[in-house]
């Protein structure tokens, strides 16, 4: 494995007897956007499956399943230039996979970022659009740290850092 590896990680995180509960899933599964839908599917929640997804150090997906309700959330649209999960997350959202032109166009520069998708995916556990936005826009934070930090805002830190730990050691 090597050090590129070690930095992927998917994380469902679910709901059970009133209790949080985190665990890891396949890390083939951060390349492959309907496999973390089907996988979160498979896994029953009070208040609907998230799924927590980093890959190394450039961005992050958060998903969360609710019956037959998917929303997504992508960090960085410019992942989608070099990552085939980033890719396929727009292609989902249905928003134009842009090309390098026309990301220096919109971006500007290298310290901002571009998310997409449901920025709204948390705010019924109490993590606003705004929060979310500026958690995910801090280019000083790597995806796990802004995982982190959404677990620890929804609730759910604990379990979430035990699953970080399997992974990291």
């Amino acid at each position: 494995m090597s050090d590129q590896d070690a930095l992927d990680f998917a994380i469902v995180v679910y709901r059970e007897d009133e209790c949080w509960n985190a665990d890891l899933m396949p890390v083939a599964l951060t390349s492959d956007l309907h496999g973390l839908i089907h996988a979160l599917r498979q896994q029953p929640s009070e208040s609907g499956t998230i799924g927590l997804i980093a890959v190394g150090d450039e961005f992050f997906v958060a998903l969360r399943v609710l019956g037959e309700r998917v929303d997504v959330f992508l960090s960085d649209i410019a992942a989608a230039l070099d990552f085939p999960l980033a890719q396929q997350v727009l292609e989902y959202l249905d928003v134009p996979i842009p090309d390098e032109d026309e990301l220096d166009e919109i971006l500007q520069d290298e310290e901002t970022v571009l998310p997409a998708g449901d920025l709204s995916i948390f705010v019924d556990l109490g993590l606003d659009e705004m929060e979310l936005g500026i958690l995910s826009g801090d280019i000083d934070l790597l995806p796990e740290d802004v995982l982190s930090s959404i677990a620890a805002r929804l609730g759910f830190s604990e379990p979430f850092e035990r699953a970080i730990e399997s992974v990291f050691g």
